[in-house]
């Protein structure tokens, strides 16, 4: 039974990293056969290491073969948590950088275990990767009036293209900042296109690509205006993509 509990967790976890992530288990080593490490396709970085160790190993009693896998959490402090919980052991020959070894006899239950592996190709990531898996954001953003009629933008459409902050991906908010003389937050809008490519010249803005953006909710000047911004939520400035104060994104919302 015991045997049959372990192949089938190394199976499942297997099986889920290559359907949620694409990452094909890789066997390194002639020595070890049954030794699978996975690892992020762009940085080669490992999340994951599935071995098979006598029981000993790990300070348990009997001389049987067991699975574990091995995660990077990244967290000291979280590691220290997890050890104290039947299952855990420190990292088996990678100990440093945060590393624990889970047993995969049953003892952790699966969905525990699926979700350190999430953690752990989150804590791996590269940068670009992270900020494609990052929850949506809010941002405020500047726009200039004296190039763009902003004010009168969606006038007769609920959807504009415009300059892509760097950070911004689909999904996010933005609420759009109109520079003097209006002074104010006027347009909250969703991200639902980002990357598109930007052929012309313009000398006043700089602009390497453009997202599409789609009108959520109109502001009425009086509401948010740039001194509102400066002595309530500590704005001094708007000069490109930042993000929302959490006092600014709540009275924000309340004005549905």
């Amino acid at each position: 039974m015991k045997d049959k509990v372990k192949k089938t967790l190394r199976d499942d976890i297997l099986r889920y990293v290559k359907k949620k992530y694409t990452c094909e288990a890789e066997y390194l080593w002639a020595r070890f056969p049954s030794y699978a490490i996975i690892r992020h396709r762009d940085n080669q970085k490992w999340f994951g290491l599935i071995m098979d160790v006598p029981r000993e190993k790990l300070g348990l009693t009997g001389g049987e073969i067991v699975d574990i896998l091995n995660v990077k959490l990244g967290d000291p402090l979280l590691c220290d948590l997890f050890l104290q919980q039947e299952g855990y052991f420190p990292g088996y020959h990678l100990r440093n950088g945060s590393w624990i070894t889970i047993l995969l006899d049953g003892t952790v239950p699966i969905k525990e275990i699926k979700d350190l592996i999430d953690r752990s190709f989150l804590v791996t990531a590269s940068s670009k990767t992270k900020q494609e898996l990052r929850a949506p954001k809010e941002w405020i953003i500047p726009s200039n009036p004296h190039y763009f009629d902003i004010v009168h933008a969606f006038d007769d459409t609920d959807t504009i293209h415009w300059k892509q902050g760097q950070s911004i991906k689909t999904g996010d908010t933005i609420y759009m900042y109109v520079g003097a003389p209006v002074s104010a937050i006027l347009y909250e809008c969703k991200v639902i296109e980002t990357d598109i490519p930007y052929g012309k010249i313009n000398p006043n803005v700089n602009i390497k690509a453009l997202m599409k953006i789609k009108l959520q909710k109109r502001y009425d000047p009086e509401q948010f205006p740039f001194e509102r911004l400066k002595n309530d939520y500590g704005i001094y400035a708007v000069r490109g993509p930042r993000g929302i104060p959490e006092n600014l994104s709540v009275d924000l919302h309340l004005l549905c």
